[in-house]
């Protein structure tokens, strides 16, 4: 039987189609993708990402464990601060990737993918039970307990202080009040007497936050949110507006861009690791790859005007010649915002660079396509992104 998040109801009585995703019974789409896609790039969309994991590791071992287990550095955090990072195993292959906020001097949350939330903690146990210090270590799933919201747009800011008026209850906040946070930094408010946490982060490329609340007050966070933010455009938006938004900016989806066979390296993100750190799963193989390059890279692509809508596992293929099959896509799709079908796939390193031309297959015909650079979609000229950490 499919879990329900506790807005499902709210889900229902909005009109939402309601789909399978990792286990759990979710909304697709409420109004129709393209337009919930148009309403974040241009206003602001509420998503229910309840689904998610959240765990907290607590101690004063906890960074040290957590350095030895992710790729990035949780030194560089100071309270209230957050950053991506992924969980690999011993040969370098991505469990996970997930966000990590330093929610006091010994405290942590880690927020998980909702398909990967089992097999994370039973890595992130396995591997405590090895570790020296582990009786300075304390881990608890809070995934039962706790769901979450993402309030995304560019008009999200002009609202989000009169959804929840008043100032933040941790005591090193680095904000007032929400619209005060910087880019990845979180803090806690009171919410109706309890305890909601709040990251200004996302999925979409878009400004916006992210807000972790107990199953109790997420209803009622939940129509806050749409009863102050509808006059500014607020919609209601479901998970396939929410995986279009991600592939126009080429975030990785796990299961997609990411897997156990993938390693950080071969998907770019080297910028998400901590070169310097002493130790953590994967590091043997990860460095060997930074110094030796990899056989294949994440690449992002566009293809020609005229092609079909795109989806994963269509054949990449070199142009020209007898069209040397190179890879597959992990995602495509149409995006909304360029008119065009975009997508990503892994390629032999020789064939990575931008501008290189390939060929997409599509139901036994083929398709010119570029390797673009990355993001796929950039912001307008004169909009200004939130500042970053």
């Amino acid at each position: 039987m499919l879990k329900r998040t506790p807005l499902f109801e709210a889900h229902r009585r909005l009109g939402a189609r309601l789909v399978e995703f990792g286990g759990w019974e979710m909304p697709i789409q409420y109004t129709g993708i393209l337009d919930e896609h148009k309403t974040v790039r241009q206003a602001a969309g509420v998503f229910d990402i309840s689904h998610m994991g959240e765990a907290f590791v607590r101690g004063s071992a906890a960074e040290d464990f957590l350095n030895t287990v992710l790729t990035n550095d949780l030194r560089k955090l100071g309270v209230g601060q957050g950053q991506y990072t992924l969980l690999c195993n011993r040969a370098g292959g991505v469990i996970d990737d997930l966000f990590a906020y330093r929610t006091g001097p010994l405290d942590f949350l880690l927020i998980i993918n909702a398909s990967r939330v089992d097999v994370d903690l039973a890595w992130l146990t396995a591997r405590l039970l090895e570790y020296p210090g582990r009786d300075e270590v304390q881990m608890t799933d809070a995934t039962d307990r706790l769901s979450a919201v993402a309030v995304q747009g560019p008009k999200v800011v002009e609202f989000i202080d009169a959804v929840f008026p008043g100032s933040f209850a941790m005591e090193d906040s680095l904000a007032t009040r929400p619209s005060e946070l910087k880019r990845n930094r979180i803090s806690v408010f009171s919410f109706a007497g309890t305890p909601v946490w709040f990251a200004r982060t996302g999925y979409t490329g878009e400004d916006g936050f992210e807000i972790v609340a107990p199953n109790a007050v997420v209803n009622e966070v939940w129509e806050r949110l749409l009863s102050v933010g509808t006059p500014y455009g607020l919609k209601p938006c479901g998970l396939g507006a929410r995986d279009t938004l991600r592939t126009e900016m080429c975030f990785p989806l796990y299961g997609h861009e990411l897997s156990e066979e993938t390693t950080p390296v071969e998907a770019g993100l080297e910028v998400f690791v901590g070169w310097d750190k002493a130790d953590f799963c994967g590091r043997q193989t990860l460095v060997a790859q930074r110094a030796e390059g990899t056989k294949r890279r994440l690449i992002a692509f566009r293809v020609a005007a005229g092609a079909p809508p795109l989806r994963e596992h269509y054949r990449v293929l070199a142009d020209g010649g007898d069209g040397t099959p190179l890879g597959e896509t992990t995602s495509g799709t149409m995006s909304p915002s360029l008119g065009v079908g975009i997508g990503m796939a892994y390629v032999p390193v020789e064939f990575a660079e931008p501008g290189r031309p390939l060929m997409i297959e599509v139901r036994g015909r083929r398709y010119p396509a570029e390797v673009v650079k990355k993001p796929l979609y950039r912001r307008p000229v004169g909009t200004v992104p939130p500042k970053p950490v």
